[in-house]
């Protein structure tokens, strides 16, 4: 019992990390990190992300235009696709870490402590695409609310307002983180000994071979 407890926990928990981590990689190409409202014009809504710059009008649908250059870039946009890109990158080595460690898989039986540690290691490395995909998030967030509430800055100038991608960020960021600390919470339980699988295993031949015997015809008994 306490296996399948444990065995459903782990699936649980990496099946948080990939929602977190398809999230992540939604949020980097997502347009809508900053929303504009014109008043002299609302049919029209301006929206900026890490690759383009989109106006979506009520007639005309959505019309975008990515960025030239990367090097023309303000500063805490190149730092945020970098971050987004660690972010992704880690969680896709999590995964293929943390899946392989998992008891359910019956690749490596007899290696429980490599498992151990590969799953061990894809929880770290869950919390560290957890916390680089939460950063870069959180860094234009408080950009845009220090110029929303800037006094020196006119009241008939238009103000960025938070977009949809944000908080599809920091969702994805606390997937990870959660994901991470469960499997890790696992490792760090009540284990399995060897010896307890070894019994098992050998309860389990010796029952199949009385099976044998009971249901083998009497003419080939012995």
């Amino acid at each position: 019992m306490a296996l399948e407890y444990r065995t459903m926990l782990q699936l649980a928990g990496i099946l948080l990390c990939l929602l977190g981590w398809v999230l992540t990689c939604l949020t980097t190409y997502l347009p809508q990190w900053k929303n504009l409202n014109l008043e002299l014009n609302e049919l029209e809504i301006w929206t900026m992300g890490l690759w383009q710059a989109c106006v979506i009008q009520e007639e005309g649908g959505m019309q975008c235009k990515e960025f030239d250059s990367f090097l023309a870039l303000p500063p805490e946009l190149k730092m945020c696709r970098i971050l987004m890109f660690v972010s992704n990158g880690l969680g896709l080595l999590g995964l293929l870490l943390s899946g392989f460690g998992l008891d359910c898989l019956k690749v490596g039986e007899q290696q429980l402590n490599l498992k151990r540690r590969l799953l061990l290691f894809g929880g770290v490395i869950f919390w560290i695409s957890g916390i680089t995909a939460i950063i870069p998030v959180s860094w234009v967030a408080h950009m845009i609310v220090q110029e929303f509430w800037d006094e020196s800055i006119p009241d008939i100038v238009p103000r960025w307002d938070l977009g949809e991608a944000l908080f599809v960020g920091w969702f994805a960021g606390f997937c990870l983180i959660f994901g991470g600390s469960l499997m890790n919470c696992m490792v760090c339980s009540t284990d399995v000994h060897p010896s307890s699988l070894h019994y098992t295993m050998a309860e389990e031949q010796d029952t199949c071979q009385r099976s044998k015997r009971v249901n083998r015809p009497k003419s080939l008994r012995v």
